[in-house]
């Protein structure tokens, strides 16, 4: 008993550092930071040392499968340690270039208008619908910008004569091109040809920016070394693995902790890189390197480090500054990111890549390697498969010295790496979470790791299809039944080993080890499971709101509040029974809006006190444009800044064992 107590002590010391230390300091400060990463640095080295001297070289060099099997675990774990290694450095650093953007825009702006640069917004599209596009357009149009030093870019790839007509109606330019080569690095280096801007902003068809986006992008290139000025993306939609767990007003979409937290680390780093949309760019910096380059199917990524090959730098503004549609299903959320995984790893055979490129120092090439893409699948699938395998054969992933020293080497890491992640990440991971939505992950982005290793070129650009919504319950059969495969392999091989007669692996302290992993593989596998059912929603999703309001109907006229609002209708709260029936017309005033015409489509009593009416619009011209520019361009926003865990634990539950809700307008 004694001696077990005495094992958890390096876990106990890991776990006292966090509360006493890191949990009570500053966390978005360079030296909290630096000193803790720094602690759980030294906590995995202490682990891999002990993993390979104590477990990996011990073993008995007999050419069995048990063998091989400790030596290519171990491979995938020191794979997974330099991965932990580069995050890690890159973390250890923060910045924050508020300050820096209040300082620059009061300089810049308190000039003459006439001395502010000329900008060209380029919005490329391929195949996206009016309703999608027209958000962009509109968005842009409607910067905070002199006019005369702005113009608007539609670059359309699919030459529809119905958007050029929109265009031409709305005051945007419209640009074609008589093929697609290099689809969108060719569609943005011809609309370099037709524009002259001195900086280029680019918005993807589906991303609205803010109308402060220059205002607080463009004073950055007073520094000359400055390329590109990249902003987070930011989203009014819930991403399908939001849904798919009925997490969708408790749990922030994927790439929050991308956007908020390790972007902005890499920037202090001058690590930084274009994400494509939501950035604005040097146009002399572009054409010194030939424009947008086109040999990765990820065009954004190259234009950094072919920036960097002459010297120029990526800033990171984490300011919200535009809004777009996140993957509204799990064929866009797989091409998507099939898209990013196979561009990253095909810059380790360009010329201009990390690996080749001139100009960049030794720490740039490892912070730009696609080790991530690499690693991160391939130890994943192998977290989920190594208590199976064992299960089923006998063959444990180490030279087994004995449980207590799991207890003293690696529950330190696992303690470290969590508490880590919860003080770096406080509304954006937790581990049963995080871990399904990787493993859902895993069985279909493994394959595609897998073959852009073997041929990384040859595969054509996809674009993300957008503004299809999700009006259809869909199924995502293959990664289910791949997850399902390994939940009955894993639980039948717990079985197996119950029944002595039956067991494969005798009697071992490992065995004990190796249940508690199969459990919890089981666990995460089953809430991966979830997220391959697609729950019906609607395409456009309605912003929270609480604005004052007047309700004129049937010569009556109730003061009210919206609580919520969208291009297709609100619902307002009145606090005596509304004027209105079912199908009767209504008109809504709000402060600064025109009069909306609408039409009452429900009427019910509220749970505490007052009345809710649901009411649909039919908005046109330009009333539809101002209510365009009113909810996507900086006033509202669908974020969720804290996590509420008994939510989250009810909503999985709801999803895994009660009703499928439906979706609601």
């Amino acid at each position: 008993m004694v001696q077990h107590l005495v094992s958890l002590a390096p876990t106990l010391i890991v776990v006292a550092f966090f509360f006493l230390f890191s949990l009570n300091w500053p966390r978005k400060v360079t030296w909290s930071r630096a000193i803790t990463c720094v602690f759980v640095l030294a906590v995995a080295i202490r682990y891999m040392v002990w993993r390979f001297f104590a477990t990996v070289l011990p073993y008995p060099a007999d050419g069995s499968f048990g063998f091989f099997w400790t030596w290519f675990v171990f491979l995938v774990e020191l794979g997974a340690f330099a991965d932990i290694l580069l995050f890690l450095v890159a973390m250890s650093r923060y910045v924050d270039r508020s300050a820096e953007a209040d300082r620059l825009e009061a300089a810049v702006f308190a000039r003459d208008a006439s001395d502010l640069p000329t900008v060209d917004v380029f919005i490329p599209t391929y195949n996206e619908p009016i309703d999608v596009l027209e958000r962009t357009i509109v968005g842009a149009l409607a910067l905070d910008y002199p006019k005369d030093k702005l113009k608007v870019y539609v670059l359309d790839d699919k030459r529809r004569p119905w958007l050029k007509e929109y265009c031409d109606r709305k005051g945007a330019i419209h640009v074609t091109r008589p093929d697609n080569s290099h689809a969108k690095a060719g569609n943005m280096n011809n609309g370099l040809a037709a524009s002259s801007g001195e900086f280029i902003a680019i918005f993807d068809a589906d991303f609205v920016p803010y109308r402060s986006f220059l205002r607080r992008t463009v004073p950055f290139f007073q520094d000359p070394t400055i390329g590109i000025v990249q902003t987070p993306q930011h989203f009014f939609n819930k991403d399908p693995v939001q849904s798919n767990l009925s997490l969708e007003k408790v749990w922030p979409d994927e790439q929050r902790l991308f956007f908020d937290e390790m972007a902005a680390s890499r920037d202090a780093w001058d690590v930084s890189f274009c994400c494509g949309s939501c950035s604005i760019a040097r146009r002399s910096a572009v054409e010194e390197i030939g424009g947008f380059p086109h040999d990765s199917i990820t065009e954004d990524l190259l234009t950094t480090l072919a920036l960097l090959n002459r010297g120029y730098k990526t800033r990171y503004l984490n300011e919200r500054l535009s809004m777009g549609l996140a993957a509204e299903n799990l064929k866009g959320y797989f091409v998507q990111r099939g898209r990013w995984c196979r561009g990253g790893i095909q810059t380790i055979y360009l010329h201009n890549g990390p690996l080749r490129g001139p100009g960049l120092n030794l720490f740039q090439r490892f912070m730009f390697l696609p080790l991530s893409w690499l690693v991160q699948y391939t130890v994943r699938f192998v977290i989920l498969v190594v208590p199976a395998v064992y299960l089923w054969t006998g063959a444990a992933p180490l030279y087994f010295t004995g449980t207590q020293d799991i207890v003293w080497y690696q529950l330190p890491v696992l303690a470290a790496y969590f508490l880590l992640m919860a003080w770096l990440t406080p509304t954006r991971y937790l581990p049963l979470i995080s871990s399904a939505v990787g493993a859902f992950a895993t069985f279909r982005m493994l394959p595609v790791v897998i073959s852009s290793l073997i041929k990384p070129f040859g595969v054509p650009f996809r674009v993300t299809p957008k503004g299809s919504g999700n009006e259809e319950s869909e199924f995502d059969a293959y990664t289910f039944f791949s997850i399902a495969f390994w939940i009955a392999v894993t639980a039948l091989g717990l079985v197996v080993n119950v029944v002595p007669e039956w067991s494969r692996i005798g009697d071992g302290e490992f065995s004990v080890v190796s249940a508690y992993w199969a459990v919890l593989n089981i666990a995460v596998l089953m809430v991966a499971s979830l997220i391959c059912f697609e729950k019906p929603r609607p395409l456009l999703d309605s912003f929270a709101t609480d604005e004052a309001a007047r309700i004129a109907s049937r010569g009556t006229t109730l003061a009210g509040r919206i609580t919520s609002l969208s291009l297709e209708g609100g619902i307002v709260e009145l606090d005596v029974p509304p004027p209105a029936a079912i199908g009767d017309s209504v008109l809504v005033e709000m402060e600064g809006f025109p009069r909306l015409h609408g039409t009452v489509e429900k009427v019910s009593p509220l749970t505490a006190r007052g009345y809710a009416m649901k009411v649909s619009f039919t908005l046109e011209d330009e009333c539809r444009d101002l209510m365009i520019v009113k909810l996507y361009t900086g006033t509202y926003s669908q974020d969720i800044h804290d996590l509420d865990k008994s939510a989250i634990a009810s909503g999985l539950w709801s999803r895994m064992f009660g009703r499928t809700a439906r979706a609601t307008a």
